[in-house]
């Protein structure tokens, strides 16, 4: 049985087999195992008389063990049941003086520094099984909601967010590759015999699938080339990007706030024990920064606070407003002071929105469109185009979204303006020529919904092996 199935469902008096790795071997009598199962270590009482001492030397941290015995009533305080050990069997041995995660605290550098390991530990045990809970969730919300699910290309031609930043898909020796007559790379000798890249988002194809199947989702691996070390960007990370026909800005900003409520409902009743102890953590991460830099709530509240609140919708120009006139604005307070109409707005700007403001989450909508990406649609003022923000407290920007353009002519013309080739979107264009109709969709970052859900402060501490500047280890 899994230790949490016995956490849960204990049977005194019940013969018991347990696998798992040792966290701990006190007084060469009490064993902690643990198996990944849940974030509760088991207690294991060892039977002096029918175990070798040679079986004894080998329990060591980080070992993996298999006990036969029998659960019983804990005597000790901390624990209601453990296991009376009949039978110890030696899985794997472990070396104490060179296993790196001893039980003592480690910094989150050392641990990263030893990724394939860090699982092991409290936080990063209970950091993935929330990010396994928020994946159930987000898929059970779309099939609930009538969503198809669809696997759009990692290999694209395609830049959907126009930045450039992309990872090249490339089978050619580039120090032999032939150019052409601007002494450009010839991909037309390469593997699909044109330029490819990782995408960096699923979106073009996923609006391509919902003009037939109505409302779909993608959920897979993003790419992006972009040099920065912040904790808050990774080269690899995952997105969820829902499409769907016939839903204006209106409709699109209804369905990713009613999403968003229910996944992260789910994960609160999914992963209580987890998330108690990542708020015990966060509230003792916090005693010891400077009162400025601590978070006004603690995880759990900032989880209902976004579950249990209605989010705040206002105009870009509402919050520009907003802003400019707000104290940290005037007394130059903001690191980028909100001056002219029109600039983009930074996470520390949104903050101050969501916490000091409103108090509340807060959707920003009809942004400026010299901001925005090429695809969303022109307001009737020419200056604004139909895109929406979600923001959270602690964390900014966490959904971006919009309605699409529908209208070739204004496509085109979009499309030109940012100097995008025509040619490379031919089957985008298709779209708005075959039966074309109003349609909306969003991209939600997978890591930065757990870095929220979970308290953590870095993002290459959501993701197993992140993937980030000059770092592609294990």
């Amino acid at each position: 049985m899994t230790i949490k199935d016995l956490f849960s469902n204990p049977t005194i008096s019940k013969k018991v087999l347990i696998k798992g790795w040792v966290r701990t071997f006190r007084a060469n009598r009490f064993i902690s195992v643990n198996d990944g199962s849940c974030l509760q270590s088991l207690q294991c009482v060892v039977d002096f008389e029918n175990t070798e001492q040679s079986i004894l030397n080998k329990i060591n941290t980080g070992a993996s063990i298999e006990i036969e015995g029998t659960l019983v009533e804990s005597q000790g305080k901390g624990q209601k049941i453990e296991v009376q050990t009949e039978q110890i069997k030696i899985l794997g041995e472990c070396d104490p003086d060179i296993y790196p995660i001893q039980p003592k605290k480690h910094s989150l550098e050392f641990l990263r520094e030893n990724a394939h390991l860090r699982v092991r530990t409290n936080t990063f045990g209970a950091v993935f099984r929330v990010r396994s809970s928020i994946s159930f969730a987000i898929h059970k919300y779309f099939k609930e909601n009538g969503f198809v699910y669809v696997n759009t290309p990692i290999v694209t031609g395609s830049d959907a967010e126009g930045a450039g930043e992309m990872f090249k898909v490339t089978t050619l020796d580039l120090n032999k590759a032939d150019v052409n007559d601007k002494n450009e790379i010839d991909f037309s000798k390469d593997f699909f015999g044109k330029e490819t890249n990782l995408t960096v988002s699923g979106q073009l194809e996923a609006e391509n699938m919902a003009m037939g199947l109505g409302k779909v989702y993608t959920f897979g691996p993003t790419f992006r080339a972009e040099n920065s070390n912040t904790s808050r960007h990774l080269a690899e990370f995952w997105m969820i990007e829902p499409e769907m026909a016939f839903y204006d800005l209106n409709d699109n900003m209804d369905l990713a706030e009613d999403f968003i409520k229910k996944v992260l409902k789910y994960v609160i009743s999914d992963c209580k024990e987890d998330l108690e102890f990542l708020n015990t953590r966060l509230i003792n991460e916090d005693r010891t920064k400077p009162a400025i830099e601590r978070n006004e709530l603690n995880l759990i509240e900032r989880l209902n606070f976004v579950v249990d609140n209605d989010f705040k919708r206002i105009s870009y120009s509402e919050a520009y407003e907003i802003l400019r006139n707000s104290k940290p604005n005037k007394k130059r307070k903001f690191k980028f002071p909100i001056d002219d109409w029109g600039v983009d707005l930074q996470s520390e700007h949104e903050r101050y929105l969501v916490e000091k403001h409103f108090k509340k989450p807060v959707i920003i909508y009809n942004y400026p469109a010299k901001i925005k990406a090429f695809y969303m649609r022109m307001n009737e003022d020419g200056k604004t185009v139909k895109a929406m923000d979600i923001l959270f407290p602690g964390i900014g920007e966490i959904v971006g979204g919009s309605q699409r353009e529908e209208r070739l002519d204004v496509l085109k013309s979009r499309i030109k303006d940012l100097g995008i080739d025509e040619k490379e979107l031919w089957w985008y264009l298709d779209l708005r020529k075959f039966g074309t109709v109003e349609h909306s969709g969003f991209g939600l970052g997978l890591e930065r919904l757990i870095l929220f859900a979970t308290g953590m402060s870095n993002i290459r501490d959501v993701i197993p092996f992140p993937r980030t500047p000059k770092n592609a280890e294990f």
